[in-house]
């Protein structure tokens, strides 16, 4: 959010409103109230304000004086000003609501207004809760211990939220994972999308990476990805964050309830980075604003002075702290996002609002997503069947060629695979004469498919006489076939066959049509039934 004013607008200001504060001050008006007035005048000040009972304002009207030199002569003669007490509607019911707010310090003005109407008060709503705000008890501060932490025992985390950022299609919510260290006051800071367990999780990592080590304690509110449950100053710690913490050895410490002061270093590293850092802040991705909250932790918040010790600045000291740090584990702790799903009838998954695409084969199966900020893993049982680039917009199908590649192929094996059912089904000793032309080294799918056309040209039986003349020719090229059949049609005086044109739909032109013999209807007709009867 951009300031009211900038500096410069503010020097102007302040320096505008000095000017004319000195000329208020030196004015011949600001004088006259200051300088000794006659003893005559001062006489006839007293008199009316004593004797007739004047207000202050009138007596400085009527003697055309500074309405301050009549309050000092009023006052130097020991003689308080003359106050007049106005009454309100509401001081017959002061009583009442002053007893109702010392039982009941948080009851609001529109419950007393309730009541005192029923009492008979006839005034507003806007009256009342004047007097409600002037006389309900005020709550008595609160003294805070500065708190003191040795060197390397504590670091303080929270979280940050920094409005929205646009991503491709998609509108994500933009937050930092904010860790300090508690002795040097050294900041480290991380953009991010979310704030689930995975976020946090590799957040702790990056920190401690930064770090180059483990602060021996650690310090929250009562986050979600900390607390499960907590009830007074019992704390059930959220089991998966436990984990985190066994395998660094730091201990996890969840701040009172509506206590924010005690993890106070990191609220004021928050401010500290909304006002210095984020405030026109420029940049074209995540990965390029993290680069530049990493270098200005460095850069800049590492050259103020450390609290702790004056004699050093925060960079100084951070180095001083290092030292004294817990070592980092030597395994790194699995910070991936993880779900389970269904590969949907098409060969994609659907993680973080975009479409991933897996091997064809893993269609209508159960895998596992694994994601970090930058990569996308499926995983099946123990093997990794895709890998993708991270995408953080919205609706987007990220695919790997090589899956939609095999996906054709398959699709066009299978529609290979249906002709040549119809062609075995309809011919049998189609096969016997496709390992003949195999064995030649002809390509099968071409022959397969003029074997079709001439199926459908002639029937079955005709095809399958041609090609058993064929093959014991040893010439089972479909041309060959195709002649010996020319030659049987010219010799009976027929026509040559007309080409039927069937319409461009699966279920026609793959339809397996089994020949049945006619024989089996000369039975009817010796009976003597017919189709007139």
């Amino acid at each position: 959010m951009n300031p009211l004013f900038t500096g410069t607008e503010v020097g102007y200001l302040v320096s505008t409103f000095a000017v004319i504060f000195r000329k208020w001050r030196d004015s011949p008006e600001r004088s006259k109230a200051n300088m000794t007035i006659p003893a005559e005048l001062e006489a006839k000040i007293l008199q009316l304000h004593k004797g007739d009972k004047w207000k202050i304002g009138t007596i400085a009207r009527a003697l055309n004086v500074h309405h301050e030199v009549v309050e000092r002569v009023i006052k130097q003669d020991g003689v308080d000003k003359i106050r007049i007490i106005r009454t309100s509607i509401v001081d017959p019911y002061k009583g009442f609501i002053i007893e109702k707010l010392e039982e009941y310090p948080k009851l609001t003005a529109i419950s007393l207004f309730r009541m005192v109407q029923s009492m008979g008060y006839k005034g507003g709503l806007t009256q009342l809760s004047d007097t409600v705000t002037r006389l309900r008890p005020k709550p008595r501060g609160e003294a805070y211990l500065r708190l003191k932490t040795l060197i390397g025992e504590e670091g303080q985390v929270d979280w940050a939220h920094f409005g929205k950022v646009q991503i491709g299609e998609a509108v994500r919510k933009l937050y930092a994972f904010v860790t300090v260290l508690s002795w040097s006051r050294m900041i480290f800071f991380r953009f991010c999308t979310g704030m689930d367990i995975s976020y946090f999780l590799r957040g702790h990592k990056l920190a401690f990476d930064f770090f180059g080590g483990v602060p021996k304690r650690l310090l929250y509110d009562n986050l979600k990805s900390v607390v499960r449950e907590r009830v007074g100053t019992t704390i059930q710690f959220n089991p998966v964050f436990l984990k985190l913490s066994g395998h660094y050895a730091f201990e996890p410490r969840a701040c009172g309830v509506a206590r924010g002061n005690e993890k106070g270093r990191v609220e004021r590293a928050i401010r500290y980075i909304r006002t210095s850092f984020w405030e026109g802040r420029k940049w074209n991705s995540i990965d390029e604003l993290n680069k530049q909250a990493q270098e200005w932790s460095i850069e800049i918040a590492g050259k103020r002075k450390c609290p702790e010790n004056n004699g050093l600045n925060v960079m100084e000291a951070f180095k001083e702290e290092q030292g004294y740090l817990m070592q980092l584990p030597g395994t790194s702790f699995p910070t991936d996002e993880r779900s389970e799903v269904k590969v949907r009838k098409q060969p994609y998954v659907r993680f973080d609002l975009n479409d991933y695409s897996v091997p064809h084969q893993y269609v209508k199966k159960q895998v596992t997503i694994f994601a970090d900020e930058k990569r996308v893993r499926i995983i099946d049982g123990e093997k990794v069947i895709a890998t993708h680039k991270r995408c953080y917009s919205k609706g987007m199908q990220i695919e790997d060629e090589s899956h939609i590649e095999k996906l054709i192929a398959y699709k066009r094996r299978g529609r290979t695979n249906r002709k040549t059912d119809r062609l075995f089904n309809a011919v049998p000793f189609a096969e016997k004469l496709l390992k003949m032309l195999a064995n030649k080294g002809e390509p099968l799918s071409r022959s397969i498919k003029a074997f079709i056309i001439l199926l459908n040209e002639y029937n079955a039986e005709k095809l399958e006489k041609a090609m058993k003349v064929a093959f014991d020719a040893f010439s089972p090229h479909p041309n060959s076939v195709r002649i010996i059949l020319e030659q049987w049609r010219s010799s009976e005086g027929k026509a040559p066959p007309i080409a039927v044109s069937l319409p461009n739909d699966a279920r026609v032109k793959n339809l397996n049509v089994k020949n049945h013999s006619l024989q089996t209807y000369d039975p009817v007709i010796k009976n003597g039934e017919s189709s007139d009867e």
